[in-house]
């Protein structure tokens, strides 16, 4: 198993995690963006992240190369959901089932453990098991679906939404 680094992420990172990005905005419905990210809009993205605090965003790295990104992003803009998070896992395709996406959201799991955060949520794209079973074995039960709530590739998708309850520390 190749050694890999799990770190905040820095802006010099954006090249690769907006390719990594950009891979699944065209060619899987995992995302509901329908052109690629540019580099700009990607900047102004990345300003929501800080180094503590409830939205982080880490990347994995092997020899200087970024494999994946993880991160908690605000779940809703009105103030009341604030103690809530969304978050968000995407790896190079060529690194799926090789243990970089379980470590990498450990170590964010980690670092936002005593952050003030009640509820994480994931909305995953269905049918995708894989990603199903990967938020389970982190605590994430499924708390409903939204039907054909997104239409990518002239086709309608559901998207299945995951919580994992954080009791306080």
């Amino acid at each position: 198993m190749s050694e890999y680094t799990i770190r905040n992420a820095e802006i010099k990172d954006l090249p690769s995690i907006t390719q990594i990005y950009n891979h699944y905005v065209e060619h899987t419905p995992i995302t509901f963006d329908l052109e690629p990210r540019s580099l700009d809009n990607r900047q102004k993205w990345f300003q929501q992240f800080a180094e503590t605090g409830r939205h982080r965003l880490l990347v994995v790295e092997s020899e200087s190369t970024i494999l994946g990104y993880a991160g908690t992003t605000q779940f809703r803009v009105k103030a009341a959901y604030d103690p809530s998070v969304e978050t968000t896992i995407y790896l190079d395709q060529h690194h799926h089932r090789a243990g970089v996406g379980r470590q990498l959201y450990t170590a964010l799991f980690t670092k936002i453990a005593e952050e003030d955060i009640h509820r994480i949520y994931a909305g995953i794209t269905i049918p995708n098991d894989a990603s199903i079973q990967f938020h389970e074995t982190f605590g994430f039960k499924h708390v409903g679906t939204f039907t054909e709530v997104g239409s990518k590739f002239g086709k309608y998708w559901d998207v299945s939404w995951h919580e994992k309850v954080i009791e306080a520390p």
